[in-house]
């Protein structure tokens, strides 16, 4: 077969793991091809977290294996090879200052994504790796091995292949599920991508009425229908938005929400935390007392925030209008449990589009964690989001690209 050119390996995906893997092998002194379908390299990259780029997490690897609820485990001996710890030198040492804020999540102190991105395209051309603009249309394979690519210009020869194009999230970035296609045609177990990290779309119009607000300091627990104990349950930032709630604690308790149909699960959000029932409760007598001859709907404000007290006044069951001397002691133990657990029934998510991640991808079962190589086909290697593996929001699934990535590129 003749092909246009032949490589020691082929890189599909120019993302946080691609351009690791890629800059690792090349560093090794392989002749490194690298395919993505943008121009501009790590393109997804550079609208995560915003456009900050929580790039990973201050964290332990046993910390960051406990903020991987699915593939944790598996993951171990990237997370070992190249941990956070080393992740932040990797990046501090191509003169990206990074800062460590709340959650020990860890951003470039420029606050720019684009930071991070460039530093990991120059780490890999700099390195040798070549970058080619075509879509990858399929695998070339013998014999149970993998041995090229196959682009609308022709063949390319590679001794390996490292699937590394993402999952289905971001679309417009590229990130549009090719992965998961190559990796059913090479025969692998491929579980259909489901969102994670995700906001989610309440049942009703209340979080709509609040649309922007966010809360700072917030307890969160999700139940499930027919389930006695909840499926999560975290302490931190929410947004209220005009299709229902978004924010960190909103996004990881998404992961958990599996399978998503009406009704099923409910957000309970405790608004304020920092109170027990009791306290609570003498903080209400304090308050009514305070404002005894107002009307219930102008006593709040010292309590809540503005966008809230309609919501809640309505909520409460108590008439707007109603003098605070006259609130009874039902009404006020009324209004502390709604305080302490403010329901948003869940209709669904968000368009899959629109994930952080997505969970599913290709069976671990089938990938060797020890090196990222398919258990299936010899020479076909795989890291990143294209696996059956995600995080909690924090920086962890950026740090399971650049583990992935790093520890294939080792073998490549």
């Amino acid at each position: 077969m003749n092909f246009l050119e032949e490589y020691d390996a082929i890189v599909i995906g120019a993302g946080a793991a691609g351009l690791m893997a890629a800059g690792v092998c090349a560093g090794r002194g392989k002749r490194v091809a690298l395919f993505d379908k943008n121009e501009v390299l790590g393109r997804k990259l550079r609208i995560t977290g915003k456009g900050r780029c929580n790039v990973t997490n201050h964290c332990s690897v046993e910390q960051a294996i406990e903020n991987i609820p699915r593939g944790g485990k598996f993951l171990y001996t990237a997370l070992t090879a190249f941990p956070p710890q080393a992740v932040m030198e990797f990046f501090e040492s191509r003169g990206v200052r990074l800062k460590t804020e709340r959650g020990r999540r860890v951003f470039p102190q420029s606050d720019s994504a684009h930071d991070i991105a460039d530093a990991l395209a120059r780490f890999a051309l700099g390195a040798g790796a070549e970058a080619l603009r075509e879509p990858v249309l399929s695998l070339l394979s013998h014999e149970g091995g993998i041995w090229g690519v196959r682009t609308h210009r022709g063949d390319y020869r590679g001794k390996t292949v490292l699937l590394a194009c993402g999952g289905a999230s971001y679309p417009g970035t590229g990130s549009n599920g090719d992965g998961f296609r190559l990796a059913k045609l090479a025969g692998h177990t491929v579980s259909e991508p489901v969102p994670s990290l995700i906001p989610l779309v309440e049942t009703g119009e209340d979080c709509r009425s609040m649309m922007g607000l966010s809360l700072r300091n917030c307890g969160v627990k999700v139940t499930a229908m027919g389930k006695k104990k909840p499926v999560y349950e975290d302490f931190g930032e929410l947004l209220f938005t005009h299709f229902g709630l978004s924010g960190p604690t909103i996004l990881s308790a998404s992961a958990h929400m599996h399978p998503m149909k009406p009704g099923k699960y409910t957000v309970h959000i405790d608004l304020k935390p920092a109170l027990d029932a009791r306290q609570l409760d003498a903080r209400l007598l304090r308050d009514l007392e305070k404002n005894k001859n107002r009307i219930f709907l102008n006593s709040l404000d010292e309590l809540l925030p503005q966008k809230l007290i309609p919501v809640i006044v309505r909520r409460s069951g108590i008439p707007p209008e109603t003098r605070c001397h006259s609130v009874t002691r039902e009404q006020r133990q009324a209004l502390s449990g709604l305080l302490k657990d403010f329901a948003v029934e869940i209709q669904g998510f968000r368009p899959i589009s629109e994930a952080i991640v997505t969970c599913g991808g290709v069976s671990l079962r089938e990938i060797d964690p020890r090196t990222m190589e398919s258990k299936l086909r010899k020479g076909l290697y795989f890291a990143g989001e294209v696996m059956d593996c995600d995080a909690y929001t924090g920086g962890y699934n950026l740090q399971i690209a650049f583990s992935t990535g790093h520890l294939a590129g080792g073998y490549l």
